[in-house]
């Protein structure tokens, strides 16, 4: 599987269509054939997936313990607002208003690439959070990446 690289600044238009940078398009060629899904991210963003990588994970929360209230709640929670989007002619897509609002998005979008998703974040937003960057982001780097090395047994 291959994983989504870059950062990219864009704009809505009125109507709230989007245009998928080049860059980014091409690393989405079945995009156009089986579409994309955006719903709400873990913070105030939004989050698009391939219809392939969405359709894995619901894939993996049907396998949940839908009898747990907890389950029940974080299923709904992550579902909500989820969408289908298709490109037009143009290569624009249309961002749907209540998801725009939840993520206090207008006009002006960056769109970050993490691995197997790809966030939408209103432009000040993404900026205010990477000016909190952790003050010794070495630490920050060993306390999480070196637990992975200790999971793997290293």
């Amino acid at each position: 599987m291959s994983h989504f690289l870059g950062e990219f600044d864009c704009k809505l238009d009125t109507k709230g269509r989007m245009m998928i940078p080049v860059g980014l398009k091409k690393q989405l060629p079945e995009a156009e054939k089986e579409g994309l899904v955006i719903n709400r991210g873990f913070e105030k963003h939004l989050t698009i997936y391939t219809r392939k990588e969405w359709d894995a994970i619901v894939e993996d929360m049907s396998k949940l313990n839908q009898y747990e209230k907890k389950t029940r709640e974080f299923i709904r929670y992550f579902t909500r607002g989820a969408s289908e989007l298709t490109l037009d002619g143009a290569g624009r897509v249309l961002l749907p208003k209540n998801l725009l609002e939840y993520a206090g998005i207008d006009t002006d979008v960056v769109l970050s690439c993490q691995f197997n998703k790809i966030e939408v974040w209103a432009k000040a937003a993404y900026d205010l959070q990477l000016d909190d960057e952790p003050e010794n982001f070495a630490n920050l780097a060993e306390e999480v990446m070196g637990r992975a090395g200790r999971a793997a047994g290293e």
